[in-house]
Parts: C-alpha cells; sequence; structure tokens
C-alpha cells in the first residue's frame, strides 16, 4: 500500500518512511547475502541485518502506538487502512525474520538470535526454523509477530529492572564511600587538632622552665645579698674599728668603750 494512499499525520509518516526504508535495506541485504559464499562474511551480513530487523520492530511498534493515540481523531476508514498498513508491515518483517532463520540453519550459526528472550527461553525448533513466510497464512504472520514482540517487551523490562537494580546498588554504594569520605574528613581535622594542641603544650612547658630557671637565679642571688649582709654585720661587730670596712646604712657603729678617771683628793 503506497503511502499517497494513506491519510497520516506528520509523525506517522516520517515512522512509515523509515520503516519503507529500513525495509529496502533488508531487501538488499538478503540480495548480497546470496551472493557471499565466506561463511564469516555471510555471519556478518546476518548479524547487521538483524540489527535492522530490531530498529524496523521498534519502529513497527511507534506506529502502532501513534496509531492508537490518534485513533479518536480518525474516521473508521482510516483507522482501518492504518490498522491494514501495520499488519502488512509485520508481514513483511516477518518475512525477512524467516528468511534470515533459514540462513541461519544453513549456516549453522547459533549464535545470532533477532530477538534475545534471556535465559531460560527455549530455542526455535527446526520445524519453525524451516516453515517460511509464503506457508503462513497473514493472521498467522501477524499473531507470530505481535507474540514476539511481547515477548521482548517482557525482556526488556526484565533488562530494565536489572538496571535499575544496579542504579540503586550504585547509588548506595556512593553513599557509603561519601559518608566514609566525610568521617575521614573529620578525623584529620582531629588530629590536625590534637597536633596544634601538642606543639601549644611543648610551647607552655618550655616556657614554663625558663620561668622557674629565672626564678631559681634570682632567689639564688638574694641568698648571695643576705650572706654578704650577714657576713659584714659579722665582721663589723668583731672587729668595730677596722676601717675597710664601711659603716652598713641604718646601723648605728658601735659605742666607744669608756675609761673611768679616778681623781685622787690632794692632801
Amino acid at each position: 500500500m503506497a503511502t499517497t494512499e494513506l491519510q497520516m499525520s506528520p509523525q506517522l509518516e516520517q515512522i512509515h518512511g523509515e520503516i519503507r526504508d529500513l525495509f529496502r535495506a533488508l531487501s538488499n541485504g538478503f540480495q548480497r547475502l546470496d551472493k557471499m559464499k565466506d561463511s564469516n562474511r555471510q555471519s556478518k551480513q546476518l548479524e547487521e541485518l538483524t540489527g535492522k530487523m530490531r530498529e524496523c520492530k521498534r519502529l513497527i511498534k511507534e506506529f502502532d502506538r501513534e496509531i492508537k493515540d490518534e485513533e479518536s481523531k480518525n474516521p473508521p476508514e482510516v483507522n482501518k487502512q492504518l490498522n491494514d498498513e501495520k499488519q502488512s508491515m509485520i508481514k513483511e518483517l516477518n518475512s525477512y525474520v524467516a528468511m534470515r532463520k533459514t540462513y541461519m540453519n544453513t549456516l549453522g550459526n547459533k549464535k545470532i538470535e533477532l530477538f534475545d528472550m534471556g535465559a531460560g527461553v527455549s530455542e526455535p525448533t527446526a520445524d519453525e526454523n524451516v516453515k517460511m513466510a509464503s506457508s503462513m497464512s497473514n493472521q498467522e504472520l501477524v499473531d507470530h509477530g505481535m507474540k514476539t514482540m511481547d515477548e521482548t517487551d517482557q525482556a526488556i523490562e526484565r533488562s530494565k529492572k536489572v538496571v535499575e537494580q544496579t542504579i540503586e546498588v550504585g547509588t548506595q554504594t556512593a553513599g557509603t564511600l561519601k559518608g566514609q569520605t566525610d568521617q575521614m574528613g573529620r578525623i584529620v581535622n582531629e588530629l590536625d587538632t590534637i597536633q596544634f594542641s601538642i606543639k601549644k603544650a611543648s610551647q607552655l612547658v618550655k616556657e614554663i622552665g625558663r620561668q622557674v630557671a629565672t626564678d631559681k637565679c634570682i632567689m639564688l642571688f638574694l641568698f648571695l645579698i643576705v650572706c654578704g649582709v650577714i657576713a659584714i654585720i659579722v665582721v663589723k661587730i668583731v672587729n668595730p674599728n677596722n676601717k675597710d670596712i664601711r659603716d652598713i646604712p641604718g646601723l648605728a657603729p658601735p659605742a666607744p668603750s669608756r675609761r673611768l678617771l679616778y681623781l685622787r683628793d690632794p692632801q
């Protein structure tokens, strides 16, 4: 169905154009794949085609969401045409999926999967791999495509949950590391404070030691002065006539010895 025959919004036209471009690329890719003889090149080509199929499937789902969003705005005839176009694109995509499975069966390469269903999903049987799109009805192709999309969505949701859990664990770890970093910073600050206090205490001890030494010297000088004064006093008392020693201010000189004169009466 041509694009000009459909009444689409600009958003739908853009998505539809991208899907058609991918279909042309898939057609050309499978044509080139037929001409390749090297199995390694064929495997690489299948990987590239698989990526285009994934993108095509994503765009078809987006196309379907846009149809549902605009369903109330469009007349029933337009909605029917858009849904038919969607089913036609799903059928065409599934035909490429079947072609890919056939090529993989031929190559014996089981590593490339179009839709990663995650662990626990059984591999498709040989009959499913051999069954071609031409032998399936439109409804079967549509049902198969929708089932594949639903399973892929479930796998994506599981992957999102794993990513969310990983982010949560990372956030908790970052919070723990930040708390430990803050604690280490406080410890370093406390160590700096203790070191500063130790330096101040050492300086204070040295000052006290100098003051004590100064006090001892002063007391020694006072003791020597007192001893000198006492010695001078003793010398003055013992030898008061010693002129080499000056009188001590405030200390009266010793009284001179008195001689009594005896006078005789004349007779």
